[in-house]
């Protein structure tokens, strides 16, 4: 799984904090690696140099083989929590798009052993 981060010219921190993204979304997704291919990390304060109230910004997108990428947006005051809230997001998102896949394509049939054979008679 590779892991790209994108910041905008107002985000701190440079390469610690692209470290601690790149180390934390390794971790968190960890059991979505057979799956995942890359995630894209968009990190952006909305007020520039101003602060304010959930101004910043996080947003996910994961690309999962074979099919559409999966894409989650989080806001908060501090960087670190809109990340982290974004990672829950995206892993719950997963969860439910990758389950319905196995869903689809991993039942059992209802019939049983002997209504399959009375049917090749």
């Amino acid at each position: 799984m590779q892991v790209q981060v994108n910041t905008d010219d107002h985000i701190q921190g440079g390469e610690s904090l692209a470290k601690w993204v790149n180390d934390e979304t390794i971790s968190r997704l960890s059991r979505f690696r057979d799956h995942i291919t890359r995630v894209e990390v968009f990190l952006t304060d909305l007020d520039g140099s101003k602060s304010g109230v959930k101004d910043k910004r996080c947003r996910l997108e994961a690309r999962v083989a074979s099919r559409q990428p999966v894409s989650v947006t989080a806001d908060a005051d501090k960087m670190a929590a809109a990340f982290i809230d974004a990672v829950e997001k995206l892993t719950r998102a997963l969860d439910t798009d990758l389950g319905r896949v196995k869903d689809r394509n991993g039942r059992d049939t209802i019939r049983t052993a002997t209504d399959q054979d009375q049917g090749d008679e």
